[in-house]
């Protein structure tokens, strides 16, 4: 296995801890913090910052957008925020009350696509704030994250009804059932291969899908593992966090597994994305951002 070189940079206090993390396009570490309702920003040897939100919204799940900002989700207020790199901030409420936004990424429409667990459904929303709502043909569905495919349609995890869902620009909904009984779907980005990878949080396994639905399970060596998130990393493999191992793993599109361990016990790693640096990083509920880099012997 090759070395890991990890280092650990403390962001805010344990109970205000960091759970997703995205890069912005201003090369910065964005962050969103549950308990503490705000949003962090770590520049790469700067100091880190952050935004107070209303301390009940719940930001969850962040992405960068097509208009230069940070998109996320208000898991508890049932909204979507934006904000731009110089801190400005808008909100916008959701129709249905109770819906629980989770996942969102950037379409390859111009639009954010995110999910509402609570709702089962799909929703777009403009830069502008104009949503559109798509109800899913699963009740009890929970749709977790989503991502864009290589087939220009939005993918996305179901996690309590153990599939993976498709949504084409159009509002067309294709459901792709999971081999592994109650695998129970999570983190979901696209591969450097055209298909789509996405973590099995209760069946300790990685899944990859590719554009025609054919599903692949790869098992990791700790079944009790517990991946969250997953990401596409800048070496041609796919990287993700083991939230019950305390490990941050890559799995190269052939199915080897290689995993690392944090230095820090029951970090509770969750967030991860290939930095602005060209190294992966994680956001760890200790309230630290982890950065992972590798060094491999030449072939």
């Amino acid at each position: 296995m090759p070395p890991a070189s990890i280092q650990q940079y403390s962001v805010t206090d344990a109970a205000g801890g960091p759970y997703a993390i995205t890069t912005g396009p201003d090369g910065a570490l964005w962050f969103t913090m549950v308990h503490s309702g705000r949003i962090g920003r770590l520049l790469p040897g700067g100091e880190p910052t952050s935004y107070q939100l209303d301390p009940a919204c719940g930001p969850t799940i962040i992405a960068a957008g097509p208009d230069g900002a940070l998109w996320f989700t208000e898991y508890q207020a049932h909204r979507i925020g934006r904000i731009t790199t110089d801190g400005d901030l808008d909100e916008f409420p959701l129709p249905a009350h109770g819906c629980g936004p989770f996942g969102v990424a950037a379409g390859p429409d111009d639009a954010l696509w995110f999910t509402e667990t609570a709702a089962d459904r799909i929703g777009r929303i403009t830069t502008d704030g104009h949503v559109t709502e798509f109800p899913l043909p699963v009740t009890g569905a929970f749709p977790s994250a989503i991502a864009a495919g290589s087939d220009g349609a939005m993918w996305f995890t179901m996690n309590q009804a153990n599939a993976i869902g498709r949504i084409g620009l159009d509002g067309a909904i294709t459901v792709h059932p999971i081999p592994t009984e109650a695998a129970a779907p999570v983190g979901i980005t696209a591969g450097p291969d055209g298909a789509l990878w996405f973590v099995e949080i209760a069946a300790g396994q990685i899944g990859r899908i590719a554009p025609d639905g054919q599903i692949t399970e790869f098992p990791l060596p700790d079944r009790a593992a517990r991946p969250h998130a997953i990401t596409a990393g800048g070496d041609g493999n796919l990287w993700f966090t083991e939230w019950g191992g305390n490990r941050v793993g890559s799995i190269a599109p052939s199915g080897a597994v290689e995993e690392h361990d944090l230095p820090t016990p029951r970090s509770e790693p969750h967030g991860i994305t290939l930095g602005p640096d060209g190294a992966l990083w994680t956001a760890l509920e200790i309230g630290v951002l982890a950065r992972i880099s590798v060094t491999r012997n030449p072939r």
